[in-house]
């Protein structure tokens, strides 16, 4: 490589780096000033943990680009947190502080990677709760009243705050909403809907005049240090709502990170993700900051600007620190209506609609799994939603192996088929490859399987063999949907081979067979094979 060409891919990578972290910073600042008044915590908190998290993991966390600050959830529990120790900022902060050192400990052990066990409904009706709980608890700050502690308290305290309502509040809240959601995805890809209701909507009630409630006060002033209460009787009390908040600051930073994974083709280091997050989020605790986890939704903003290297978690941090200073005086100016419109957009955008869309043809075990999760994380408890849905899940996982237990017959694996695939693979150079799926395809080993597919260089035509009859769960699905996506990114032609009709109708319902071509699935191998040494042939 000449030293020109060296020189223009450094200047690429950096100026990805830069529209990275201007891009993320964009949708961090409406989202963090939002979740920090939504916590209790205030602006300020919400804002300045959005930096030190980010700067801080950023630079000790792994190699690829992760925006962390406090998300949707992250802002539940903590806002939970906060209603049971009545408000009490200082022993919030103390189980922050602890949550983060949960998390390094946790970082030392196999925890991390057992996030890829959990079943897709569980997650589903877990975030789907969560995006509810936000849109439910910003209905009366959308209506120019206080936010009320509890999804339950919301609803029943709904017909008080109609009759009541402020109309200049209703009337900044739904144009902020129009904005949020009219603005097509093609302009909203070059600058954020949120900041655009944000900066117009705030200068617009400045310009009315209108009598609502806003922010009023944001601390431009570095944050101070705070001592947290940690004496043995506090620490044993503040234990169990601590490991709830560190289970959801660390779920939510490795989803963010097996989706960076999948976006960038690389494989991130688990337990320094965890470590560094943790280490980051004692950082926040000791200035007095909201905690948070990776950002899914600012993460992949950066990675599609370009972003590659740490440098743009320094970039997001330094950005937000120059607005915070430079425009502090409007920041305090924001309605609370107009942060609630947000709010309900990002709850909007954390609903499972891609699940909603499949949902008539999902078997009723990951229906009775996503309703019960759903149900529990929005009117009862979050963690303990979760690890219901767990427990659930592996006890009809059971159920199926039980009640299929005396009449799965498996035959022996045919040599002479091993043979041919072998020769098949030496005779045209891996150009043609049979991968069989053993045993059932359900969640435990869909997220297994999706690793084998990381890197198939040199193969054209690739048959997938499913040989079981046992229908595929949700997770299976989603999992074969994203093993089609990255073949495909590498230009590998898949051809699947299914010997079960039942199989093949979910296939054909969930439109795998149409992603994949009905010209490619067979019943049988030998036809599989004989179709993929024709298309080399004419190609």
């Amino acid at each position: 490589m000449s030293l020109m060409e060296n020189v223009k891919n450094k200047v690429s990578l950096i100026t990805g780096d830069f529209l990275g972290g201007i891009n993320s910073a964009i949708i961090t600042l409406p989202q963090a000033l939002a979740f920090g008044v939504a916590t209790g915590f205030g602006a300020s908190a919400g804002i300045w943990g959005a930096i030190i998290l980010c700067f801080v993991a950023g630079l000790l966390g792994p190699k690829i680009p992760l925006i962390s600050g406090v998300t949707g959830p992250v802002a539940i529990v903590t806002a939970s947190v906060m209603m049971s120790l009545n408000n009490d900022i200082k022993a919030a902060i103390t189980v922050i502080l602890l949550a983060a050192i949960c998390q390094i400990v946790a970082s030392f052990t196999n925890l991390p990677s057992m996030v890829k066990y959990v079943p897709y409904p569980v997650i589903s009706g877990f975030m789907n709760g969560v995006g509810v709980i936000i849109i439910i608890l910003q209905l009366n700050p959308l209506l120019g009243h206080c936010a009320m502690p509890s999804t339950v308290s919301t609803v029943l305290s709904l017909h008080d705050s109609l009759l009541s309502l402020n109309r200049a509040a209703l009337f900044i809240g739904i144009l902020t909403l129009f904005i949020v959601f009219s603005i097509p995805k093609s302009v909203n890809k070059i600058i954020p809907s949120q900041i655009v209701a944000l900066v117009f909507c705030t200068w617009l009630s400045i310009k009315l005049g209108l009598n609502i409630e806003r922010i009023n006060e944001v601390s431009v002033g570095l944050p101070t240090l705070v001592s947290p209460d940690l004496n043995i009787s506090n620490i044993v009390k503040y234990l169990p709502y601590a490991l709830t908040l560190a289970v959801v600051f660390s779920a939510e930073s490795m989803m963010t990170g097996l989706v960076s994974d999948s976006l960038t083709k690389t494989r991130h280091n688990p337990k320094k993700l965890l470590a560094s997050q943790g280490i980051g989020n004692i950082f926040c605790a000791l200035t007095g900051s909201i905690g948070g986890s990776a950002a899914t939704m600012r993460s992949v903003a950066a990675l599609n600007s370009g972003a590659t290297t740490k440098l743009c978690t320094v970039i997001n941090p330094l950005l937000l620190l120059i607005l915070l200073f430079k425009f502090s005086g409007f920041v305090a100016q924001i309605p609370l209506a107009v942060l609630a419109g947000i709010l309900i957009k990002i709850g909007y955008d954390i609903i499972d609609v891609k699940l909603l869309k499949v949902l008539k043809y999902a078997p009723k075990d990951d229906l009775y799994v996503l309703l019960l999760v759903f149900l529990l994380t929005v009117f009862y408890n979050l963690i303990f939603a979760v690890g219901a849905g767990i427990t659930l899940a592996a006890l009809l996982y059971a159920k199926r192996l039980a009640d299929k237990a005396d009449i799965i017959h498996k035959p022996v694996y045919d040599i002479d088929t091993m043979e041919m695939e072998k020769a098949l693979e030496q005779n045209y150079h891996h150009k043609i490859r049979v991968v069989h799926i053993a045993g059932q395809f359900f969640f435990g080993s869909a997220t297994q399987l999706i690793s084998k597919f990381e890197d198939m260089l040199g193969t054209r035509y690739l048959i997938l063999n499913y040989e079981s009859d046992d229908l595929l769960d949700i997770s299976a699905i989603f999992a074969l949907e994203d093993i089609i996506m990255r073949l495909k990114s590498q230009d590998v032609e898949i051809i699947l081979v299914i010997k079960n009709e039942n199989v093949l109708k979910q296939l054909a319902d969930h439109s795998i067979t149409a992603q994949i071509g009905e010209k490619n699935v067979f019943y049988t191998e030998i036809m599989a094979i004989d179709y993929a040494k024709e298309q080399l042939k004419l190609s």
